[in-house]
C-alpha cells in the first residue's frame, strides 16, 4: 500500500535529520567523514561515490580522506524533500 511506504520514508527522513541534529547539537562540528555520512544517509560506499561523482552532494578532500560539510547535507535533504500526502484528501468528499 502506497501510504505506508510514504510513511516509512518520512519516517526515515526524520531519523536522519534527527541524527544530523544530535551529531552537531552542542558542538561547532561542520564536517563529516565519508564513514559517518555514509551512516547517517543509510547508504553503501558505492552510493557515496555515485553521488559524488554526479554532483549530487559537494564534498572536500584531503588526501585520501573525504568530509561532507553538515550545512550542504542539510541541503541535500532540503532539496529532496516532499510534502506530506494528505491522506485525508480522498474522504473531504465523503
Amino acid at each position: 500500500m502506497p501510504g505506508r511506504e510514504v510513511k516509512e520514508l518520512v519516517e526515515s527522513l526524520k531519523e536522519v535529520v534527527t541524527a544530523l541534529h544530535s551529531k552537531t547539537k552542542g558542538s561547532e562540528k561542520e564536517f563529516v567523514g565519508n564513514e559517518e555520512f555514509m551512516e547517517l544517509m543509510g547508504i553503501s560506499k558505492r552510493t557515496a561515490q555515485t553521488w559524488r561523482d554526479e554532483g549530487i552532494i559537494a564534498f572536500s578532500q584531503v588526501g585520501s580522506k573525504i568530509y561532507y560539510s553538515i550545512a550542504d547535507i542539510a541541503k541535500l535533504m532540503q532539496q529532496h524533500r516532499r510534502e506530506q500526502f494528505s491522506l485525508t484528501k480522498k474522504n473531504r468528499s465523503i
